[in-house]
């Protein structure tokens, strides 16, 4: 089973950027970790901070793996372009967020992914991903 894993914007900053809401833990770090808990999982990482680059990455992997782990960022709230790279492809697509959207900002409870994405996981902090790993096995 091969799982890619796509980050957005900022998301490089885990374990810096504002560790009340994200947490002290890199994404790195924690990447490292799932491999071990799900060794018979082959994952591919990419993150990026450019819409494109994401909207190539989800049709590089979406015809080919077993399934998307996608937190968008930002991107989320605004790009039509990353939901349509998601409803695009064969592979279903989990998407994301550390941080419950829904309890932040109005702005943040719009997402253009949701409605092509397999499943929502959110809020749960870095385990969110774990839970999509859990769901797409």
């Amino acid at each position: 089973m091969q799982i890619a894993i796509i980050n957005g914007p900022n998301l490089n900053l885990l374990g810096k950027r504002e560790p009340k809401v994200y947490g002290s833990e890199t994404f790195e770090d924690y990447f490292e970790s799932l491999k071990v808990k799900f060794p018979h999982i082959q994952f591919s990482y990419f993150q990026s901070n450019i819409e494109g680059e994401l909207i190539g990455k989800i049709q590089e992997f979406g015809f080919s793996y077993s399934g998307i782990i996608l937190n968008a960022g930002a991107y989320t709230h605004t790009s039509i372009g990353i939901g349509d790279a998601v409803k695009a492809v064969t592979a279903p697509v989990i998407e994301v967020h550390i941080s419950n959207t829904f309890s932040r900002e109005s702005f943040r409870h719009q997402s253009y992914i949701s409605g092509n994405a397999k499943g929502v996981i959110l809020g749960f902090g870095l385990k969110s991903y774990e839970l999509a790993i859990q769901s797409l096995i």
